[in-house]
């Protein structure tokens, strides 16, 4: 089968001068590309699909180079939290959703999405708020960044965390002051934990969740996406959905290095090569938090903190084993820093692990930092040297920027997410949204990194936008590079596979401003649309 795409704006990503005017695919797989009047002769071949564009823009399929897929499609069923302004907004949200939902004595309750940062009290909404929903349903609410929680008492009954219970390493339990009664408050560590403990015994219909997910990628125009972290319960899921054929994208999943590395190596038919639509791409590892939680581990204490700078999730003996085992294992290795501290953490001790490391494609893994919050020119220096990935959370600027102002104080805030410092120096920089932490929408993602605006439309850090050119490189070529597919995706050329989307304006033809409002109209997967937004174009 041939399809002819032509009549509008043709965004290749291999050179932002090219002028191609058609695309020829068949068998889902890009033949030709250039001038119409060279391709014009297939409009009268039989079995040719002529597709106008009429003025819409093709482009590469968008790739997501950091989120996490499995989890999209189970947010859907908890209790919406995001909107929520104040104490009795969430108070009267999970109640609602209570209702809606029929719920029973006992049945588990968990929201999604609240940030203290945006609430009247500017505090976490703890136990005695929680409380107030219900004392005989376990209640469970997390936090927008996921690092984070609260829990009434009824949860904290269920899973166990009482006056006796400890912090874990990387982890924290609030406490009522002066004892060591929980207040409800969670972080990272132990907040993983209460949630192992009580999604244990939540039934939910995982297939129908998943493709539910991977249909929201596939609305904003993203043909690979990413579970960052995954387990083997989820991997086994993905491994079904691939051998019955439900995958419409192609899944990248990244075992956590501290928990399950071995899902690596007991699905070889998985790893590092596509089986089906799903790919092991390698290992993940946590060293810190989230800024805006003030959980990221930095080097220098948060504004109004006399010594506090956050934690690490481990010890440097501990990192350096993690590290050795990615390297000598011939792996690529996902790290989430997002302070400072923790990059330096990772950046010593994989450099350390690469020197002491026999295996000779050890110069070509690929690693990557993920978020790069805070990462300072220093770290980017070495970064080069070490040919490791920065995957920048770039719509921090906007979601979180004015949060960052507040909590890292004026010079340091405005650094964040320093996209335009980590193109200079020739790295290979993609940008990602960690959804579900906000929509996997790339357009926003672009507009953020161009314009770099704030909720409160503050201007911050105005040196490091970038131009729009690169941003849409680090949605498409760039994040197919982390992947190691830039032979395969990113880029429109004869040879590499028919990942398209189709947008009603041209990004890079649109006024900066407006670039979030742009639209998917269509995503095409080898060939195949998978979503159209209604009928946009005419063919014949």
């Amino acid at each position: 089968m041939k399809t002819l795409y032509y009549g509008g704006d043709i965004v290749t990503m291999e050179n932002e001068m090219d002028a191609a005017e058609a695309v020829l695919i068949e068998d889902g797989v890009i033949k030709e590309v250039g001038k119409l009047g060279a391709l014009q002769t297939h409009m009268e071949d039989m079995g040719v699909e002529n597709v106008d564009l009429k003025g819409n823009t093709l482009m590469p399929g968008f790739v997501d180079p950091h989120s996490h897929v499995s989890m999209m499609g189970p947010l859907t069923t908890m209790a919406d939290l995001k909107e929520c302004g104040s104490f009795d907004d969430i108070i009267q949200t999970l109640k609602s959703y209570m209702q809606h939902k029929g719920m029973g004595k006992g049945d588990l309750v968990v929201g999604f999405g609240y940030d203290h940062n945006f609430l009247n009290e500017e505090k976490h909404p703890l136990k005695h708020v929680l409380n107030d929903v219900s004392t005989e349903n376990p209640i469970l609410i997390f936090h927008a960044s996921g690092h984070m929680g609260c829990a009434n008492d009824a949860a904290l009954t269920f899973a166990g965390i009482d006056e006796n219970t400890p912090d874990e390493e990387g982890g924290r339990i609030g406490r009522i002051k002066g004892t060591m009664e929980p207040n409800g408050y969670l972080e990272e560590g132990n907040l993983m934990s209460l949630q192992s403990s009580i999604f244990a015994d939540i039934d939910m219909d995982y297939v129908q969740l998943a493709n539910l997910g991977q249909a929201i990628y596939i609305k904003n125009g993203i043909t690979t996406v990413q579970d960052g972290a995954t387990s083997s319960e989820t991997l086994e899921l993905f491994k079904m959905l691939s051998e019955k054929g439900d995958l419409n994208v192609d899944v990248v999943a990244y075992p956590l290095v501290a928990e399950n590395p071995d899902d690596m190596n007991s699905n070889e038919e998985y790893a590092k090569q596509y089986h089906n639509r799903l790919k092991i791409g390698g290992y993940k590892m946590f060293l810190d938090g989230s800024p805006q939680g003030k959980t990221a581990w930095m080097t220098e204490p948060y504004e109004g903190e006399e010594s506090y700078g956050g934690y690490p999730w481990y010890e440097d003996e501990q990192v350096k084993q993690y590290v050795t085992k990615a390297i000598n294992d011939d792996v690529q290795l996902l790290t989430h820093c997002n302070g400072d501290a923790a990059s330096d953490q990772l950046l010593k001790n994989y450099e350390a692990a690469w020197q002491e490391s026999d295996n000779p494609n050890k110069d070509h893994l690929r690693p990557v930092m993920i978020h790069c919050q805070t990462v300072r020119h220093d770290q980017l220096d070495k970064m080069a040297e070490l040919a490791m990935i920065p995957s920048i959370f770039i719509a921090h600027t906007y979601f979180w920027g004015d949060v960052h102002l507040k909590n890292l104080g004026q010079e340091r805030g405005s650094r964040i997410s320093p996209a335009k410092s980590a193109f200079d120096r020739g790295l290979m920089v993609n940008f990602h949204q960690d959804a579900p932490v906000v929509k996997p929408d790339m357009l926003h993602t672009i507009w953020c990194a161009v314009n770099r605006i704030t909720q409160k439309g503050v201007n911050i850090g105005p040196e490091e936008c970038v131009s729009v050119y690169d941003a849409l490189k680090a949605v498409t070529i760039n994040a197919a590079y982390s992947y190691f597919e830039e032979d395969q995706k990113g880029s429109i050329k004869a040879g590499k596979l028919a990942d398209f989307v189709i947008l009603d304006q041209n990004p890079l033809k649109a006024d900066k401003q407006n670039i979030k409002d742009i639209h998917v109209l269509n995503t095409i997967k080898e060939g195949r649309t998978i979503y159209s937004r209604d009928t946009v174009f005419a063919e014949g």
